[in-house]
């Protein structure tokens, strides 16, 4: 195989420190399978020229980004983890239809994991056939150029690749293999899976993989003493309260928050049954197996909080010094002293959102009339039904003078003048000029996000063969801050004709 196809690194640190957690794989084989998209800006930050990205866009590349051919180098294994899912205790996981080709320092010195999703069985299937349909694979894919457009952590896709043959779900549908990069995939259920062995001089081996690939300056610290691991927590605390911050900023639903699917870097991973909202409407559930809500819009902070709490069980022996090993209200009391600490800097970090989307200074210390003003506008937006994203896009209107724009999508336009009236008078507080603060409000409320619609319709057509809405909605999703003449059908929530949207977790 040619050199060029994929840089992979010589040292593969997962396999050669994390052994017990991962099975040595080769993905199925394949006859004919063809790269349908290939993501070369993402092919270019991993070290790609030209050359090898022609390499890889080829015969030989669907083989490799399929895990049909073994690279040169890399050790290809499928990822062993635990998890909860729907709060129910699963003590073996693990990548049941993906595997892990290998690992790439882009050049930006970052390690990257680069891993297939549908790649076929492995020791972890549970009875599924390890594959996956085109419509999941390509939903991923824009989702998560999305969701960097958006400035939003997530794993991203480096290619679409179809199998050749087909799968059965409801009905026969096209196989492919999602090749996707991700800076690990470490997860909460990756602890957990040793933890629940009691075996924990692995989930410090764990542990302390984790912090040399995410946090290294926590190395310096004394792993004897707890202090190390506390740090650990409360890193991952933060980056996932970030997040899911940021998720909420924009009306993103992830739909399925098990323990397997939260990842100790703080990024994005696995859209399975994800949306967007339109109306903004906490109680918005989009996964057909959710039917309790336990995933809802609204409950992801809290959700975060108890999959962190599993995170922390799973580290509690790590969290005090050795002589309170066995001291079980020190661990705790270790542990809560992080987890206690997540709705303040959720809330930190939820506010430095909604002032960046109402064009509000921080320096201005009105942190608690800040708060309201948003969430006085949400509940306004779900008193009225109105659309999250064109609402907060309204708002730099707003600031130039012009309250039309969003009085024009409100039926109580009493409530919304009496917001208006006290967002006019805490902006009357600020020091910048209107433009100023308006083209930075641009900057941060895009005009497009992955309508549920047009991300169906993209589907549908795809399927049939036809990739042109694909490449159109990704094009307009990959600048989603610039509005943009012709783009109007992008920018509208759906119509009502539409009906209940309902995603599912079945690839």
């Amino acid at each position: 195989m040619p050199p060029l196809l994929l840089p992979l690194a010589p040292e593969q640190t997962y396999a050669r420190d994390l052994d017990g957690l991962y099975a040595p794989w080769q993905g199925a084989a394949l006859s004919a399978p063809q790269v349908l998209r290939l993501n070369r800006p993402l092919a270019a930050e991993l070290g790609l020229d030209a050359d090898a990205v022609a390499a890889l866009d080829s015969a030989a590349g669907a083989l490799l980004l399929t895990g049909a051919m073994a690279p040169e180098q890399g050790t290809p294994l499928a990822m062993a983890y635990a998890g909860h899912q729907f709060g129910g205790f699963s003590p073996l996981l693990g990548d049941g239809r993906a595997m892990l080709l290998g690992e790439v320092v882009d050049t930006a010195g970052r390690r990257r994991d680069v891993h297939l999703k549908g790649s076929g069985r492995t020791p972890f299937s549970r009875g599924g056939d390890g594959k996956a349909a085109l419509g999941p694979v390509l939903r991923e894919y824009l989702m998560g150029e999305a969701m960097h457009a958006l400035g939003i952590p997530t794993t991203r896709a480096l290619a679409a690749v179809t199998t050749g043959e087909s799968v059965q779900r409801d009905e026969p549908e096209v196989g492919a293999v999602l090749a996707r990069v991700a800076a690990s995939h470490l997860r909460v259920g990756t602890l957990q899976l040793f933890a629940s062995r009691g075996q924990t001089e692995d989930v410090r081996r764990v542990a302390d993989f984790a912090i040399a690939r995410h946090d290294p300056d926590l190395l310096d610290l004394p792993a004897e003493t707890g202090e190390r691991y506390v740090a650990l927590l409360t890193r991952v605390r933060d980056r996932q309260a970030a997040l899911v911050a940021s998720w909420m900023a924009v009306g993103f639903v992830h739909g399925v928050l098990n323990t397997d699917n939260v990842t100790l870097s703080g990024e994005t991973i696995d859209y399975g049954p994800c949306a967007f909202v339109d109306a903004y409407d906490p109680a918005a559930v989009f996964s057909s197996i959710d039917t309790g809500g336990r995933y809802a819009f609204g409950q992801q902070p809290g959700i975060t909080q108890w999959n962190l709490a599993r995170l922390a069980e799973s580290m509690l022996p790590l969290l005090v010094p050795a002589a309170q090993r066995e001291d079980q209200d020190a661990q705790v009391a270790a542990a809560v002293g992080v987890l206690d600490g997540f709705p303040a800097v959720y809330a930190r970090e939820w506010t430095a959102r909604m002032r960046a989307k109402l064009g509000l200074s921080p320096e201005l210390d009105e942190d608690e009339r800040d708060q309201a003003l948003a969430t006085e506008l949400h509940e306004l937006m779900q008193a009225q039904g109105l659309d999250l994203t064109r609402t907060n896009r309204s708002l730099s209107a707003v600031v130039r003078g012009d309250s039309e724009l969003l009085r024009a999508e409100c039926t109580d336009l009493a409530a919304v003048d009496t917001w208006l009236d006290a967002y006019a008078t805490r902006s009357a507080r600020e020091t910048r000029p209107p433009e100023e603060r308006a083209a930075a409000m641009d900057a941060v409320n895009p005009v497009y996000v992955p309508r549920n619609r047009l991300v169906d319709e993209a589907i549908i057509e795809a399927r049939g063969g036809d990739m042109q809405a694909f490449d159109r909605l990704l094009d307009v999703l990959e600048d989603p801050f610039t509005e943009r003449p012709g783009l109007e059908a992008y920018a509208q929530p759906a119509p009502d004709s539409f009906g209940p949207f309902v995603t599912y977790c079945g690839t």
